[in-house]
């Protein structure tokens, strides 16, 4: 099987086009551990299928290292779009890519070079609270409190086509994302888990972040999950409709757009080509 890696601030996919290879197996969720695996297979967050789409320029699908599937994918999505630009699926610097989530809209920054730079999503309207995110705790509402590691965390609830659990902390770097994080993911009133944000603000336009994804554990980022951040505190208040959001692997800037969609921006890396010998 002919695959890709690239990353986007450190969160890594292997992808496959599978317009131009076959894949070894149907069984997708197996296939995404395999190349996962850090030790028997290539090593990544999980595994993205770039394929085509009745409804947009390019599909998008996603796995992640534990097999689930995901509905979205902010980082994933910017390395999509870059492959489809400069590997001729798409023409123009605007197009478009399905996700399980729905359609989004895209855009490519490129440099002198003609190579991609930047590259922008229209990560559509974030939906707030129980009726956006399954959950069947007592609490109802935007915000939950939740139990994990002896203390009570409260968080809000956050859809941007995948389920968020944002909780605002004094210093990202005094949480224990890892012990704290694992427990929210999985914790019973979410029934379908859910990702955990640990977010500090900084200023009006800055905040620090922390996440612990569904199904892949500590990332060194998530595009996603820094969409819901954000809105998440606008919504609030505490930062305004545009915010540099400083994640593990670098920088992310979202802005909240007068027609209430989350626009994110950042860059996506090649790491590699080959084949992998399922």
């Amino acid at each position: 099987m002919q695959f890709f890696k690239m990353h986007a601030l450190g969160n890594n996919y292997v992808f496959v086009d599978t317009a131009r290879t076959t894949l070894p197996t149907d069984d997708l969720p197996s296939l995404a551990r395999r190349v996962s695996d850090v030790r028997r297979g290539i090593g990544s967050d999980g595994l993205i299928l770039v394929t085509p789409s009745d409804s947009a320029d390019v599909g998008m699908r996603i796995w992640n290292a534990d097999g689930s599937e995901a509905e979205s994918c902010g980082n994933g999505l910017r390395c999509v779009a870059r492959y489809a630009y400069e590997r001729g699926l798409v023409d123009a610097t605007h197009f478009s890519i399905e996700t399980k989530a729905g359609v989004v809209a895209a855009q490519v920054h490129l440099d002198v070079e003609g190579r991609v730079r930047l590259v922008t999503i229209d990560m559509g309207e974030a939906r707030f609270g129980t009726e956006a995110v399954p959950y069947r705790g007592a609490d109802r509402g935007e915000d939950v409190r939740v139990e994990a590691g002896g203390a009570r965390y409260t968080g809000t609830l956050v859809s941007m086509g995948n389920p968020h659990f944002v909780t605002l902390v004094d210093r990202v770097d005094d949480v224990d994302v890892e012990r704290v994080g694992r427990v929210i993911e999985s914790h019973p009133d979410f029934p379908e888990r859910v990702n955990v944000e640990f977010v500090s603000v900084l200023a009006p336009d800055e905040i620090d972040f922390r996440v612990y994804e569904r199904g892949s554990g500590v990332t060194f980022a998530c595009g996603t999950g820094a969409c819901a951040s954000v809105a998440a505190l606008a919504k609030k208040g505490l930062v305004r409709n545009r915010v540099t959001v400083h994640l593990l692997g670098g920088d992310l800037d979202i802005e909240i757009r007068d027609d209430g969609h989350v626009w994110m921006t950042g860059e996506a890396h090649w790491v590699c080509e080959g084949t992998y010998y399922a």
